[in-house]
């Protein structure tokens, strides 16, 4: 048990170096990690007033690297944590009261004696700290009050899932501080999911909270989506010589919605033709048997989208066989054809809506101009807007950022790592 005083001289005295430096990669980021977290402890203490035990949690942000919109049709995926994350100082109360205040943003308190669905809160941050409390309680699991100061590095719009960060977090606070670290991280992203979809009002997959919390690759197979199958990918990126890039094309999401609702609905339209519901459930050779009548019932697009469906299930299998076997040339060039079939076949590249507007593929071409032959780049997240991942070589890091921001802005390439760790206490 430590105190602002006495966890900040832990920090100073080098303490937590070796955590540090496991979860960030680099011994680089450890003096400017230490700094943060002090300003955090120092953020809790003009907030809530020094406490006999604040504790310190992380969850990272997370960023998909295979199955573009399979997800939703019970597809598989390959995802990883990042090094971007939300770190928080926190310590327990006794009033039955959750009390969190993100840097920048009001201080939230919410009522631990009242689980239930506020639907006047939807969409506000308090609803996560409810249903997160909410879900444990359920499982039968220890939930109390807490007061939390945090920060954040996961950029908001990315794709890089700062809710699923958030979420994690609020979930590793309530496992440490109630139940003695017990709680699984596959439960603790569970429950995130139940939190999202019931307390917050959106009906997000298990994806996003699913990489934040269990760390590092992982792949996951809705096939049964009640029961998800979830395995750990044992890659270790950081010796692999290559950076991950999130390039921010500058996009606005706004108005997309129809667009993303279409990639499911054409699907999912592809599969009522078989009498199904989601293309999962599709035999494969079925369906290339019957394309011209699918063409008929539900558009070529949808035939198009489908076909995507069931290449991109294959390729996550692909990428986790060559990643597990240490082959990272092999899983570039799946990266590239997953970037290639998304643009093709699945067209969530840019909206039709505005084909004038095509940041995206700006930055997808760039990325081909210079990255052939040595790296690999595909859209990232939802698309029609927003990000392009690229894996890009150490040696070339510094002018491949250079030449894209120069064609969007500074600061709009983020370089990141695939961090080896989810949702923990530091």
């Amino acid at each position: 048990m430590h105190n602002s005083v006495e966890l900040k001289k832990m920090l100073a005295d080098g303490e937590f170096d070796k955590r540090l430096i496991e979860v960030y990669l680099t011994e680089s980021e450890v003096e400017f990690q230490k700094q943060r977290c002090s300003k955090i402890i120092d953020s809790f203490v003009s907030i809530y007033g020094d406490s006999e035990d604040i504790r310190l949690f992380s969850a990272p942000g997370r960023t998909e690297v295979g199955g573009n919109h399979t997800d939703h049709n019970h597809g598989k995926v390959l995802a990883a944590s990042v090094n971007l994350d939300t770190v928080a100082a926190a310590s327990k109360r006794d009033d039955n009261i959750a009390s969190e205040t993100t840097e920048g943003y009001s201080q939230l308190t919410v009522d631990l004696s009242d689980l239930d669905v506020h639907t006047e809160e939807y969409g506000k941050p308090s609803a996560l700290i409810r249903g997160m409390c909410a879900g444990f309680a359920k499982r039968g699991y220890n939930i109390g009050g807490f007061n939390a100061a945090s920060a954040s590095r996961v950029l908001a719009g990315s794709g890089l899932s700062s809710s699923a960060a958030y979420e994690v977090l609020i979930g590793t606070i309530l496992n440490h501080l109630y139940n003695d670290g017990k709680v699984s991280a596959v439960e603790i992203a569970k429950i995130a999911q139940f939190a999202e979809n019931e307390y917050f009002g959106k009906p997000s997959g298990l994806m996003d909270q699913m990489a934040s919390s269990v760390g590092s690759f992982i792949t996951i197979d809705f096939k049964d989506v009640n029961d998800p199958v979830i395995k750990k990918v044992d890659f270790d990126f950081a010796s692999c010589g290559y950076a991950l890039c999130i390039i921010d094309t500058g996009g606005s999401h706004a108005n997309l919605t129809d667009d993303y609702a279409a990639v499911r609905g054409e699907m999912e339209s592809a599969a009522s033709v078989f009498g199904k519901s989601v293309l999962r459930e599709v035999d494969e050779a079925e369906f290339m048997s019957n394309i011209p009548l699918v063409r008929e019932k539900s558009g070529d697009r949808a035939v198009l989208r489908a076909m995507h469906f069931y290449n991109e299930n294959k390729r996550v299998d692909a990428e986790v066989e060559a990643l597990t076997k240490g082959d990272f040339d092999t899983f570039k060039s799946l990266v590239i054809e997953s970037g290639y079939s998304s643009y093709m076949y699945n067209q969530n590249v840019y909206t039709v809506k505005a084909p004038a507007e095509q940041g995206v593929s700006v930055a997808l071409a760039l990325c081909e101009k210079l990255l052939k032959g040595k790296g690999a780049w595909r859209v990232h997240g939802g698309g029609f807007a927003g990000t392009v991942q690229a894996f890009v070589p150490q040696d070339m890091l510094d002018g491949f950022k250079s030449e894209v921001e120069s064609v969007f802005s500074e600061g709009s390439c983020h370089i990141l790592s695939i961090r080896p760790f989810g949702g923990i206490e530091l």
